[in-house]
C-alpha cells in the first residue's frame, strides 16, 4: 500500500474518531483542523529526509551541524515565523578520528567498534593486551586483581536504558580504578546486527584515564565464551580520539507571536545535534521536525494563539547539554513567563501521551486536553519528564514535558550508523506532529497559564 493511501486511510479513521467529549471541548474545532492538517501532509517527512540526506550526521562542532542550522533558519523565515534566530552557544569539540579493534588471538578478526564520546586516544600503535570480561561493576570489584594490565570488557546485558547506560558512562572510571589499560562496553541496546552504539562517557580526575569504546552484543558474548572456556583472548585497540578547544554553535529559535499575551511562552522543542554516525533521524531529527511542523501547521491553519509559541532546537544535547543550559542562563529573566516547555526526544513512533514534571494542578489541566488527543491515541498523562534539555529549565520553575511514544524499537538504532531516515514512519511522524500541535495549541490558547 502506498504512503499516500495509508495516509488517506489514517486521516479518515482519525477524522471519524472524535468523541462526544471532544465535541464539547472549546478547542475541538482547532484540534480537528490541526489533526487533519498533520495527518494529510507530506511536508514533515520531506523535510526530515532532505535534512538527513543533505547534511548527514550533525555532531557538535561539525560543519554538518552548522550547515543544517543555516538551512533551518532560512526555511523557518520562509514559513513565516517571526524572531527567527540562532542564539550562540559555546560547545565542546570531540573528534573521533580513525579507530579500530582487532581480535589477535586465538584467531584474527576485525571487530566492529565505536569510540565513546569524550574518550582519550590510545598511543599511535594502539593497545594490545588480554581481555578480562565481567558482567557487572560488582563482579569487577570482586575480581579487580584480575583486571590489572588488562582490557576490561563489560558484557552487561541490557535491562532498561537508564539503568544499563551507567556501564557506558562510568565504565572507564571503574576499569581505570581497577588497573585496566582500556575498557570496552557491550553496546547499550536490546538487539544487535553487529551494530555498535556510541554515546557519552565520563572520567574522574582522581582515577587514571583510559581509552573507552563500545563493541557489539555479538562480540561481547563471543569474548565471554572464550574466557569461560579457559582461553585467553587478546585484542588490539586503536583510537585517535582528541578533544579540541571549545567552539561555537547555535540554538535555533523561531516564534509565532501571541495575539493577547505575547510575553507568555509555550516552548516546543527537540535537539538538532546528533552523534557523528548515521543521520540522526530518530535521535533527534524527527523530534525537531515534528516540533517545527506542529507550530507551522498552527500558523498555516490561520489559528491565532493567545500566547507566543516558541520553537527551539537545542544544540549539543548529546555530549554536553550546553544548548539548554545556555538558554536557561540567557533567558533567566523570562523563565517565569514560560508556561511550559515540551521536548520530543524519544524517537518517532506512535504517540501515547505526555510526561510532566510539574504540579498536580498542571496535571489536572493536561488531563482536560485528553479528549482532543484521543483520535491520535496520545491520552496518557503521567508524572515524570524525560526531556534532557527542557529539564534544564526547571531552575526557573518551568513545567517540563516530553512527548511519550511507543519507543520499544528506539534503542535498536539509538546512537548507531543505522539511525537513518528510512527507520522513520511517515505516518508516525505525522501522528507525533498532530499530538504536539494539539497540545501546543491547547496550552497556548487556554484562558489561564498552566499552574506551577
Amino acid at each position: 500500500m502506498s504512503y499516500a493511501r495509508q495516509a488517506l486511510l489514517a486521516l479518515i479513521t482519525l477524522a471519524l474518531s472524535f468523541t462526544a467529549r471532544a465535541a464539547d471541548h472549546p478547542d475541538q474545532a482547532a484540534a480537528k483542523t490541526l489533526l487533519t492538517a498533520a495527518t494529510s501532509s507530506t511536508n514533515a517527512y520531506a523535510r526530515l529526509a532532505y535534512m538527513c540526506d543533505t547534511f548527514g550526521p550533525r555532531f557538535s562542532g561539525s560543519t554538518n551541524l552548522e550547515s543544517s542550522i543555516d538551512w533551518i533558519l532560512t526555511e523557518m523565515k520562509r514559513d513565516g515565523f517571526t524572531n527567527v534566530r540562532g542564539e550562540p552557544v559555546v560547545i565542546p569539540r570531540w573528534i573521533r578520528g580513525q579507530e579500530s579493534l582487532e581480535l589477535v588471538g586465538p584467531r584474527r578478526q576485525s571487530l566492529p567498534m565505536l569510540g565513546l564520546g569524550g574518550s582519550i586516544a590510545t598511543k599511535k600503535e594502539g593497545i594490545t593486551g588480554p581481555v578480562f570480561v565481567v558482567r557487572s561493576f560488582e563482579e569487577l570489584a570482586q575480581r579487580r586483581v584480575e583486571a590489572i594490565g588488562k582490557i576490561v570488557v563489560f558484557n552487561v546485558p541490557y535491562d532498561d536504558y537508564h539503568k544499563t547506560v551507567a556501564v557506558r558512562t562510568r565504565g572507564a572510571i571503574e576499569a581505570g580504578r581497577a588497573g585496566a589499560v582500556a575498557s570496552l562496553v557491550r553496546s547499550i541496546t536490546p538487539i544487535s546486527l553487529q551494530t555498535p552504539h556510541t554515546g557519552n562517557m565520563a572520567y574522574d580526575d582522581a582515577v587514571p584515564k583510559i581509552p573507552h569504546a563500545a563493541i557489539t552484543i555479538e562480540d561481547a558474548e563471543m569474548l565471554q565464551r572464550l574466557q569461560d572456556r579457559g582461553e585467553k583472548p587478546v585484542v588490539r585497540l586503536k583510537m585517535e580520539a582528541t578533544t579540541l578547544p571549545d567552539g561555537l554553535s547555535r540554538n535555533v529559535v523561531a516564534e509565532i507571536r501571541g495575539s493577547e499575551k505575547p510575553h507568555e511562552i509555550v516552548l516546543v522543542s527537540g535537539h538538532i545535534d546528533s552523534w557523528d554516525i548515521g543521520q540522526g533521524a530518530q535521535d533527534d531529527g524527527g523530534g525537531c521536525i515534528a516540533a517545527w511542523e506542529s507550530a507551522r501547521l498552527i500558523m498555516a491553519s490561520g489559528l491565532k494563539p493567545r500566547r507566543t509559541i516558541r520553537v527551539v532546537f537545542w544544540t549539543n544535547e548529546e555530549n554536553g547539554v550546553r544548548g539548554a543550559k545556555s538558554y536557561a542562563n540567557t533567558h533567566s529573566n523570562s523563565l517565569a513567563k514560560h508556561v511550559a516547555a515540551i521536548e520530543s526526544d524519544s524517537g518517532i513512533y506512535q504517540p501515547l501521551g505526555f510526561g510532566l514534571t510539574g504540579s498536580e494542578k498542571a496535571m489536572t489541566i493536561l488531563k482536560s486536553f485528553t479528549p482532543l488527543l484521543e483520535p491520535v491515541g496520545a491520552t496518557q498523562m503521567e508524572f515524570g519528564c524525560r526531556g534532557t534539555d527542557v529539564l534544564q529549565l526547571l531552575v526557573g520553575g518551568v513545567p517540563a514535558m516530553h512527548l511519550e511514544v511507543d519507543r520499544k524499537p528506539y534503542f535498536n538504532y539509538h546512537h548507531t550508523a543505522a539511525d537513518t531516515v528510512d527507520k522513520v514512519s511517515p505516518i508516525d511522524l505525522n501522528s507525533c506532529t498532530a499530538a504536539l500541535a494539539i497540545m501546543v495549541w491547547s496550552l497556548a490558547n487556554s484562558a489561564e497559564p498552566l499552574p506551577r
